[in-house]
This record gives structure tokens, C-alpha cells and sequence, in this order.
């Protein structure tokens, strides 16, 4: 199979908020279990595809992508190549990506790249596989990449990637506050190990297997800010604020201006503020200007991966 439909193909993958986030035990195949609530939000990466002989990837936008790899050590470029090996087609792509998630900053951007590149390849290839076929090459990807194809509000368990979707009524409104460097993932989740170690006697035993809070699942399904400002929950927000400890500002700023509540996306540094109105979301992301922080408005849920 090598002949592509022509192109381009562009293709719009949203970033996410884990607005639930509980991290058992370690594993012995170094993962640990987990159980979040993700939701996909009204901040997207798009990825254009067009028809090459061998596979390339290249970064526009508002975001800082120089440092980024181009070479197979990139998602989107693995995304490529994956689909292409499973389907047999010959040809390669080039890949431009208009990069607006924040890279390393817990949201998913380099998940929401290759779930994009799987449908734009798909499309742009006639390969033909479609969302359902599609989803279980974004597990082999990476936790978050399935989540990215699918979107709106879901709940993650195994790694994360196991998702159910979770009923979601209306639309919540969030403030995001960007920070300027990253947070490794895997580094995040070695300083909470190291921290549960610490703390163990005090913590209690740390569960096996964890589950989604029903207080959580309910606010969603209600679409009622106050009570899902009350179930937000991070394990790793314990973690990140020890790595980067002027998070703590600003999450006190947002949460004393007006925010019902404000968690660490994912492994950070991303803060995601919950307010009740499109209003106060201006008035939260003034505040947090006028103090120097670089800060988006973005609402949730928004649909996954699509072909625009």
C-alpha cells in the first residue's frame, strides 16, 4: 500500500486538564495504576500532513518548540511510522505541528500531536482504520494519546489509558496559568515515591487499585462547578509543588481572586483554575497578568482528535 489521497490533511487534537487524579502503588513494571478524570479542553494542537517519501516533522506557533526532537524520538513522528507499519503503506509524510499546549506542562500536547498525526495519516494514507481502529495504536503510543483521540470527559484507570467516558453536562470554565519551564513526568512521579516512603506511617497503607471519587462523577455529570471544585484532586500536585515551589503562589493568587478552585494539571506545572463564569474567568487571568503570569481561558469538554 503506497499511494497517498493527496493532501494536506489538517487535523485539530485538544490539550487536557486531569481534574481527578489518584496514583496508586508502583508496579513492578515501573507504571503505576491510576485513576483520573480527564477533560478535554478548548486549548488544540493542529498537525498538517502531507504525502513524502520519508518521514519529517516541524514546529510552528506561539510556543517554544526548538528543543523538541525530530527524529523517531518524537510522538508524532512514532505515530507516523506505527500506522504505517501496521497498514503496510510505503510512502512517509511530512508533518507540520501549530504547537499551543504548553510542552511538559501536564496537559498532553505531545499526546495530543500523535493522536492528531494518527487521523491525519489515516485520512491522508486512506489506510482507512478510522477512530476504532485507531485507538488501540494510541495505547501502544503512550497513556495519554487515547484520551487525545477521543476527548471530552473521560475516566482513565490502568495506566490511564483504560478510559469509560463520563456523562459531562454544560461547559466549565477554566483560567490556565503557564509556566515558563517544564516538569518531567517521570521525575514528578519519582518525588512522590520518595515522599509516600517518607510519610508512609503517617499516610496509612497507599492502595493497590484506586477509583474515581463518585463526588467527581457526579459534579461532571451535573455540570455543577461548585461541587466539582470541591472533588478536584491531584496525588501529584504534592510532588510538584516540592520541584517547583513558586506554583504555591500562584495557585494562592488565582484561589484568593476569585477561582472556586485551582489543582496542578497532570505532573505540572500547568495550573488549572476552575471558576463558575465566563466573567470571572476574565477577571482570574487579569489578576494573574497584572502579577506576571502568562495565563489562557479555556472551557471543557471539547471532542478529540478531528480533521478540520
Amino acid at each position: 500500500m503506497g499511494r497517498s489521497r493527496g493532501g494536506p490533511v489538517t487535523v485539530r487534537a485538544p490539550g487536557k486538564i486531569n481534574v481527578f487524579f489518584r496514583v496508586g502503588a508502583l508496579q513492578h513494571d515501573g507504571y503505576h495504576d491510576v485513576a483520573s478524570l480527564y477533560q478535554a479542553v478548548s486549548l488544540f494542537e493542529e498537525v498538517t500532513a502531507v504525502p513524502a517519501d520519508d518521514f519529517s516533522i516541524q514546529f510552528v506557533g506561539p510556543v517554544d518548540a526548538s528543543h523538541l526532537p525530530l527524529d523517531e524520538s518524537n510522538l508524532a513522528i512514532a505515530a507516523a511510522r506505527l500506522l504505517a507499519q501496521r497498514t503496510g503503506y510505503t510512502g512517509g509524510v511530512a508533518l507540520t505541528v501549530l504547537k499551543r499546549v504548553p510542552i511538559a506542562g501536564g496537559m498532553g500536547g505531545g499526546s495530543a500531536d500523535a493522536a492528531a498525526t494518527l487521523v491525519a495519516c489515516d485520512e491522508l494514507w486512506g489506510t482507512g482504520l478510522g477512530r476504532a481502529g485507531l485507538l488501540p495504536l494510541a495505547a501502544e503510543l503512550g497513556a495519554d494519546v487515547p484520551f487525545a483521540l477521543e476527548g471530552g470527559t473521560a475516566v482513565g484507570t490502568g495506566r490511564g489509558d483504560e478510559l469509560s467516558p463520563a456523562l459531562a453536562q454544560g461547559d466549565f470554565h477554566w483560567v490556565l496559568a503557564l509556566s515558563d519551564s517544564g516538569l518531567s513526568t517521570p521525575v514528578v512521579y519519582r518525588t512522590l515515591d520518595e515522599h509516600r516512603d517518607r510519610h508512609a506511617s503517617a499516610l496509612g497503607p497507599q492502595p493497590d487499585l484506586v477509583k474515581v471519587e463518585t463526588a467527581v462523577l457526579q459534579a461532571v455529570r451535573v455540570g455543577d462547578a461548585d461541587s466539582l471544585a470541591d472533588a478536584m484532586h491531584n496525588d501529584l500536585q504534592v510532588a510538584a509543588l516540592k520541584l517547583a515551589p513558586d506554583l504555591t503562589e500562584i495557585l494562592e493568587l488565582g484561589e484568593s481572586r476569585g477561582a472556586l478552585a485551582g489543582i496542578v494539571s497532570g505532573s505540572g506545572p500547568t495550573i488549572a483554575f476552575l471558576v463558575g463564569t465566563p466573567q470571572e474567568a476574565a477577571e482570574v487571568r487579569a489578576v494573574l497578568g497584572r502579577r506576571g503570569f502568562r495565563a489562557l481561558i479555556v472551557t471543557g469538554p471539547v471532542p478529540g482528535a478531528r480533521v478540520i
